[in-house]
């Protein structure tokens, strides 16, 4: 289906303010502008930038926070037209739109685009916002634009040279927000904690196919997102996002994510996991959306399309922002009152929307490198094709909510994770046993290859028991009703995609510490079989059922041996206990 909106156009554009003239731009120009467009300035001219700025104008702020990976701290940029930089007080009475720059340093759009826009409303060139205080991080991964070079984006169209994908640790810090290997991704968590923003934009530029299109949207998906929020950001604030762009004759589509096929065929929304930036604001119902500008338009357009979307994204957040503070309050509410959460979604293919999408043809020719097909795009054939976009997602599976959850005090890098993420816990003060529900993981799959430092395990199961575990001093009690249960939920539960266990957290409890020597156990075995019945019926039942191991004399005798007594308790048993609701 087509969706159409709107909010008044006209209201969504910031005028120039014709009272105030300054020289500002003349004095402060960028390296985009002197260049033409066609170069990115350094880190250290970027923050020399942003410092002239502050000094010049009360109502900008900088300030630096934490550590990175390269040792030197993160910044954080504010502009508040009242010059009131207390973000407690900022986040009772202002929308705040938080921009992040440079996650991927070669994708610099963003950087460039972001100093245009505080320059340009500290100056007067645009009407300054009065309700919406704007924060960015103007470079987020500083190893990365410290490690310069001209060559490693190999399909992008300028600007002359830029910074590198991987962090100081050779991370790509968009996969590591759930995770947090980084010290700039526990930064992140702590700027993110103090400005608490209503939306969030996160600047890059994309690969994939060929089309018209410079700017492309990829916002969070909206059913993942869901309370009052996600129907909002889906029917209502994206809508007006696209018309307004188009009012200034700036098209935009969703992120195209298709690879070595026509767009045409029809493509899915992308799903962001909170190993994603924008996944990871979602778990605190924040409206998130990435930019995506397309790498081959050239980088001066690119760069134009990037400060166009910022306006119009600043400009909406100040008429919309009353509502979106009213259904964030509404969807943390929401959450709080629910029973069960989804933690694995799936397309919908019986729900999608149709666009018109405005591409290259597209044609299948014979490589002149390997003589295989390949794909290429026609600039000199633009179309316009309706195409199936599939924009709806379903829960394939969920877990039942518990009151809180235990976790033993020993897994202190998970408990770390929770402070740094203002979560709320309470300490066990003595010794206890709790009736608690427990897991087991019963079978999980892992990644053959490394995955920004991890073997990632996924498609984990569990088998749940409830019993009486004990408990000692310094154990944590981390209740569910708060406003990080988002967060709890998509990190403490095995099954969810990016759950700290199938992220390796837990990895030790996988691995059997105590055995059975083979010629010594055979007699205890037998004996297990004389005296046990049920146990002998179990066994012959498998032996007959399963051909690949009535032919493994060794794992049949490991079957029994965890049967027994003699195994430990403590092999894959997940050290995280959930106490149920009454």
């Amino acid at each position: 289906m087509k969706k159409r909106f709107i909010l008044p156009i006209l209201s969504l554009i910031f005028l120039a303010c014709e009272t105030k003239t300054t020289n500002v731009a003349l004095d402060l120009p960028t390296t985009f502008e002197t260049s033409n467009g066609t170069e990115t300035p350094t880190y250290e001219e970027v923050i020399d930038f942003y410092l002239k700025l502050a000094k010049e104008f009360p109502e900008i702020n900088i300030q630096t926070i934490g550590k990175t990976d390269s040792d030197r701290p993160l910044h954080l940029v504010t502009y508040n037209n009242d010059r009131d930089f207390n973000f407690s007080k900022i986040n009772k009475e202002k929308t705040v739109l938080f921009i992040n720059n440079g996650i991927h340093p070669g994708e610099s759009d963003g950087i460039d685009a972001t100093m245009l826009l505080y320059r340009d409303l500290a100056s007067g060139k645009l009407s300054p916002p009065k309700n919406t205080v704007l924060v960015t991080i103007p470079i987020y991964n500083v190893g990365g634009a410290l490690n310069r070079n001209s060559t490693s984006r190999a399909n992008q169209n300028g600007p002359k040279s830029y910074g590198f994908r991987g962090n100081a640790l050779n991370y790509d810090l968009n996969r590591d927000f759930i995770k947090s290997d980084t010290k700039n991704a526990r930064t992140f968590a702590h700027i993110f904690h103090l400005v608490k923003p209503d939306v969030f934009i996160d600047n890059h530029v994309s690969n994939g196919a060929d089309y018209q299109y410079t700017l492309t949207h990829l916002f969070t998906q909206h059913n993942k997102l869901g309370g009052k929020l996600g129907p909002y950001l889906h029917e209502r604030f994206m809508p007006a996002l696209v018309d307004s762009l188009a009012s200034d004759n700036w098209d935009i589509t969703p992120y195209v994510n298709v690879f070595n096929k026509p767009p045409e065929v029809g493509f899915g929304q992308f799903m962001d996991h909170p190993r994603y930036s924008t996944g990871y604001t979602t778990l605190w119902n924040t409206l998130g959306m990435m930019v995506e500008t397309h790498m081959l338009k050239p980088y001066k357009t690119r760069v134009e399309g990037t400060y166009a979307l910022m306006t119009k994204m600043l400009a909406l957040s100040e008429m919309e922002g009353a509502k979106i503070k009213e259904l964030k309050s509404k969807s943390n509410a929401a959450f709080l009152g629910k029973d069960h959460y989804p933690i694995q979604w799936v397309i919908d293919s019986t729900k999608t929307t149709t666009i018109d999408f405005k591409g290259f043809q597209a044609d299948t020719v014979t490589s002149g490198v390997t003589g295989f097909e390949r794909l290429k795009f026609d600039r000199e054939k633009p179309i316009t094709k309706e195409v199936t976009y599939y924009d709806y997602y379903k829960a394939a599976d969920s877990i039942e909510i518990p009151e809180a959850y235990i976790i033993k005090k020993q897994w202190k890098e998970v408990i770390d994770l929770l402070s740094a993420n203002a979560i709320k816990f309470s300490v066990v003060e003595k010794d206890t046993v709790k009736n608690v529900e427990s897991y087991t993981i019963e079978s999980f799959e892992t990644r053959n290859r490394p995955y920004e430092g991890h073997y990632l395990h996924y498609n984990t199961k569990v088998l749940a028991t409830i019993e009486n575990i004990s408990f000692e001093a310094g154990d944590v009690l981390v209740p569910t009703q708060q406003e990080g249960i988002r967060y709890l939920l998509e990190t403490l539960e095995p099954e969810a995609v990016d759950s700290f266990f199938n992220w390796n957290f837990f990895d030790t409890i996988l691995q059997q510490k105590e055995g059975f020597s083979p010629y010594v156990f055979e007699d205890t075995a037998l004996l297990m079989l004389q005296n046990d019945s049920v146990l002998r019926q179990e066994f012959d039942f498998k032996k007959q059922n399963d051909i690949a191991f009535s032919e493994n004399w060794y794992a049949q005798l490991d079957w029994l041996f965890k049967k027994s007594e003699l195994y430990e308790k403590a092999h894959n048993r997940y050290p995280v206990y959930r106490v149920l609701k009454k």
